[in-house]
């Protein structure tokens, strides 16, 4: 166990956390209907990473000072653990079928993953306190991720009443 990871861990929550009060207190309109989901959002986000198994892998690919075959591999499988434990990620709504047929569904993501979604990738703009960086960071990312049609909108719809907000309190 490594103190560095603990406090990422620990701060990484703490953001997102701060994310989720901050629509609380700026956007309330947007949680309508969450308030028996806000708890796993402010105090359970990411519980996943204390299992043993996503644990060490984390702490010894971010934190270890050694990227080796086996600590990569291990990382991998830590974070494939980690996307089918937490449906607050994208990628745990991309269903892929054994018939080639069928290929690849994008699955829609319900309401309050996708808030705590936002939260987690906001947390990093906290850290920073550059509050607006998430809008550079989807920008760049939103092309690669694969989202249910009715998810983006959904996402882009808050990231705009987000920005909006930010804007206004300038």
């Amino acid at each position: 166990m490594s103190i560095q990871y603990d406090q990422y861990l620990a701060r990484h929550r703490e953001n997102v956390r701060r994310g989720y009060e901050w629509f609380e207190e700026n956007l309330p309109e947007i949680l309508r209907g969450m308030s028996t989901y806000s708890v796993q959002i402010k105090y359970n986000h990411d519980s996943s990473k204390d299992e043993i198994d996503e644990y060490a892998a984390y702490d010894a690919y971010f934190y270890g000072g050694n990227r080796s075959y086996e600590v990569v591999r291990d990382y991998q499988r830590a974070w494939l653990l980690h996307l089918h434990r937490n449906p607050h990620h994208w990628q745990y709504w991309i269903l892929i079928n054994d018939d080639p047929q069928e290929g690849e569904i994008v699955l829609e993501m319900p309401y309050n993953r996708i808030i705590e979604m936002i939260c987690d990738w906001w947390s990093f703009s906290w850290e920073k306190e550059k509050l607006d960086e998430i809008f550079i960071w989807y920008d760049e990312h939103s092309k690669y991720m694969k989202l249910h049609p009715k998810t983006r909108i959904t996402v882009e719809y808050i990231l705009r009443k987000m920005r909006q907000k930010l804007d206004e309190t300038r």
